[in-house]
């Protein structure tokens, strides 16, 4: 057992040094004392400095069962035998050497050595006092007994706690490998995240108008010669959804609010905003209502409102590029417990169930773009909403998606603001 981790194990050693110290020192004593002037004087003494001298040598051996080591305990104890044989009253200076014997020894080796050093304190110990004594012979083995258990005992704690600090050890680097690799996964999550994000903002915005400004431009194009002011007029056009794609682009880039609720007014004031510029922009060919039902909520969250806008501005691309519609509204229903959005058109619709193939997606001859359901549905399971599509060849289309509120607070005492069509 190596004291040099284990506090324990250290104050132990650090004991048993002084014991034998003490010890070696006190037999040493009583020797002079009660047999001055012998002339095995000289020898006890000199046997004593190099025993000594012997056990001080020994930590710097080391612990470990070393050719230099097991020389140094080989020759230790036959320094201590002859001082024995001289002097029986050193005999118990054995009791340091067996926890000498049992640290730098195997276990077998050890125990042998423990039991050889007990019966030279028991032939000691008789001879020291000139006959038989059961007292004597009892007494050694005990104590040999009781500070091999001591040792075994505290070898064995020794290992639990190395063993305990070690599984401790693989804990923390299994839960420091397991935080770099949640954090890396946070961060791949989060890339993702973004990158859906900017793919949505992208396609309800930059994309939508870029298409439109497509077809403006190509119109423009056809009539330049035989209609220059109606050429002039699409141009025109074309510049005002470049302008508002541009702020659109900023404010998405920046992570914020789209344009039309960075305005001011709410959802609703938006969802007007957004109809009337649609009507607008199609110069005739396609006419957009908005219409809000309910009484108002206090402020909605800022996602939701964002979410739901992008909604209908995705669903009224869509309508304007594939549905062939002449009408198309959005309506808005404020309910207790939930928000819907409708966005229906007098299109020629289409057959879900023919159109959407085994992913889910519904492809462009349904009237949807490839990309426009998977995002919307994207947006709303974010808010733990549903979309939903009816749809029929020659029927036209409705788009609904419902999002859960939070309970609705206590009405106030004050009459409620008047909802945003009747300011309108």
């Amino acid at each position: 057992m190596d004291g040099s981790g284990d506090p324990d194990a250290r104050w132990l050693m650090l004991l048993m040094h002084a014991a034998f110290f003490m010890l070696l020192g006190a037999s040493l004593t009583r020797f002079l004392l009660r047999h001055p002037g012998e002339a095995r004087t000289p020898w006890i003494i000199a046997l004593s400095v190099a025993l000594a001298a012997l056990y001080v040598l020994g930590p710097v051996l080391g612990s470990r069962p070393t050719p230099r080591s097991l020389a140094w305990l080989g020759v230790l104890v036959t320094v201590w035998m002859a001082v024995v044989v001289l002097a029986p009253s050193f005999a118990w200076c054995a009791v340091p050497l067996f926890y000498t014997g049992l640290r730098i020894l195997p276990p077998r080796a050890a125990l042998a050595l423990v039991t050889l050093l007990t019966l030279l304190v028991v032939a000691a110990q008789v001879r020291l006092a000139g006959g038989f004594d059961p007292y004597l012979v009892v007494a050694p083995p005990a104590v040999a007994a009781v500070a091999t258990a001591v040792f075994v005992h505290m070898q064995r704690q020794a290992v639990r706690q190395r063993e305990l600090a070690e599984r401790q050890r693989e804990l923390i680097d299994d839960l420091l490998r397991t935080r770099r690799e949640l954090a890396a996964t946070e961060r791949r999550e989060g890339a993702l995240a973004e990158r859906q994000r900017l793919s949505m903002e992208i396609h309800d915005t930059l994309a939508q108008g870029l298409s439109s400004q497509q077809m403006l431009l190509q119109a423009a194009d056809r009539v330049w010669d035989a209609d220059p002011e109606t050429a002039r007029r699409h141009v025109r056009t074309a510049t005002g959804i470049a302008e508002r794609d541009l702020a659109e682009a900023r404010r998405f880039v920046h992570d914020l609010a789209p344009a039309d609720l960075a305005e001011g007014g709410g959802l609703e004031a938006a969802l007007y905003a957004l109809a009337a510029r649609e009507t607008a922009q199609a110069q005739g060919r396609i006419t957009v209502r908005c219409h809000v039902e309910g009484e108002p909520h206090s402020a909605l969250p800022d996602r939701l409102q964002s979410a739901l806008l992008r909604i209908a501005q995705g669903a009224l691309a869509n309508v304007k590029e594939h549905a062939h519609a002449t009408e198309a509204a959005l309506t808005l229903t404020r309910l207790d417990d939930r928000i819907v959005l409708d966005i229906a058109d007098n299109g020629r619709g289409f057959s879900p169930a023919e159109q959407t193939g085994p992913t889910g997606r519904i492809g462009r001859t349904g009237g949807v773009r490839g990309h426009g359901l998977p995002a919307m549905r994207a947006r709303l399971r974010q808010l733990g909403g549903t979309l939903t599509i009816e749809s029929a060849p020659g029927e036209g289309t409705v788009l609904s998606a419902v999002v859960p509120l939070s309970p609705a607070p206590a009405p106030p005492v004050s009459p409620p603001d008047p909802a945003p069509e009747d300011l309108a």
